[in-house]
């Protein structure tokens, strides 16, 4: 059985329906293609995350500005 923390416990009836619901919704032709959109949008969110991550600094734009606001 698969536990996840946020979940409780997901076991492999469960997996069988979700899997089932996501066949008669989108069909077997369509699923390689949701697949594939759904991985490329959550490597796109990891990328974006761990750009956000390492830009922390702010630029001397950003400083300019806080400055400004600060004054006023």
């Amino acid at each position: 059985m698969v536990t996840h923390a946020f979940i409780g416990g997901i076991g492999p009836w469960e997996l069988g329906l979700v899997l089932v619901i996501v066949l008669v919704l989108f069909g077997a032709g369509k699923l390689p293609q949701v697949f594939e959109q759904f991985g490329s949008g959550v490597k796109k969110f990891r990328d974006a995350q761990k750009d956000e991550a390492l830009d922390v600094t702010p630029s001397e734009d950003d400083a300019d500005e806080v400055k400004k606001e600060a004054a006023n």
